[in-house]
């Protein structure tokens, strides 16, 4: 019964998250129409990443506060604030949730798997679903102060544990090291995805529940994966058929680029447990460490590059060049089979 309830709040609290990064994404793309700006916050969710933070569990709680501050950014009270203050206010709590995230993870991760009968496969399996959670909400609820309110409550169950005190197993850990394909792949996803809020809400002319039916489609996408690697495991094909979706998805209507994020989802979870079981086959909790920490970094470039060239180009012809990126992907990418 205590394994099924710290697999809860775990995925709880990855919910919380992902509800607040989406909608923070989502109310930045309605305050301001520029790409380099809306690049920011998924450049600032990465920079972590690059720190040489010392990971302690109590940064949990950072988390926590930033939903709160989304919060009062989204009240009545706020809305007579200039809107440059408004952005630079989103910003900052995403700034903060990233720090808190990269920080605590592995250290509260830890602390989970001491109980005997808890594997990691399980906390995996359970962030995937509260990450899934996380979107649909995001398109389910009124945008606003409406969404970080249930982002804050999702946070709450996971909060006792980070405020213990860590035992000697999670102290003075070291930080996970840079792996070039990682970054690359982080490179790729961080570009498309960064730049996403804004594409829907200006490209595709939808609504903050189409962005959200989106990101759950590409989240349950992930979760049939089920941490086995599909049959068609050469990366020439995963990476090009990832391209050949998205390229796709510009051609149909809104509601068929939506549905093709199901296997989209499913393809880069692949190409995730690709890349973890040749870095680390035998230790997957630091295999995905490596994998989060270099594709942050990569990630962080992605979207800083992307941003620019949509803001000189525009977004279509950004978007293009981020497709032939996926086509080519395994070139640049050579010790991956």
């Amino acid at each position: 019964m205590k394994n099924r309830w710290d697999q809860l709040r775990w995925g709880s609290a990855q919910a919380g998250i992902s509800l607040s990064l989406a909608s923070s994404g989502w109310l930045l793309s309605g305050l301001t129409p520029s790409p380099l700006v809306n690049s920011l916050l998924p450049a600032l969710t990465t920079l972590p990443a690059l720190l040489p933070l010392k990971r302690r569990a109590g940064a949990f709680c950072w988390i926590v506060c930033s939903a709160l501050a989304l919060l009062i950014v989204c009240s009545p009270v706020a809305s007579a604030v200039q809107t440059q203050l408004l952005v630079v206010a989103v910003l900052m709590a995403g700034l903060i949730i990233a720090l808190g995230q990269d920080m605590s993870q592995l250290p509260l991760q830890l602390q989970l798997l001491r109980a005997p009968q808890l594997k990691f496969p399980q906390l995996r399996r359970a962030s995937e679903i509260g990450a899934l959670l996380g979107f649909c909400l995001t398109g389910l609820i009124r945008p606003g102060v409406h969404q970080f309110m249930p982002a804050a409550l999702l946070l709450l169950p996971l909060l006792p544990l980070a405020c213990r005190r860590q035992p000697s197993l999670v102290q003075n850990l070291s930080l996970p090291r840079f792996n070039r394909e990682a970054a690359l792949q982080g490179l790729l996803f961080g570009g498309f995805f960064g730049l996403l809020p804004l594409w829907v809400r200006s490209i595709s002319e939808g609504n903050c529940l189409n962005f959200g039916m989106v990101l759950a489609a590409y989240g349950l996408g992930r979760t049939l994966l089920n941490n086995k690697i599909p049959a068609l495991h050469s990366s020439w094909h995963l990476y090009g058929l990832l391209g050949a979706l998205l390229g796709l998805g510009q051609l149909l209507p809104g509601w068929m680029t939506t549905v093709l994020f199901l296997p989209i989802g499913t393809l880069a979870a692949a190409t995730d447990l690709q890349l973890v079981t040749t870095l680390m086959p035998n230790d997957p909790a630091q295999g995905w460490q490596i994998l989060q920490r270099s594709g942050s970094i990569g990630g962080l470039a992605g979207v800083l590059l992307m941003g620019g060239l949509a803001q000189w180009l525009g977004l279509p012809l950004s978007l293009g060049l981020q497709l032939v990126l996926f086509v080519i992907a395994p070139l640049l990418m050579r010790t991956i089979r």
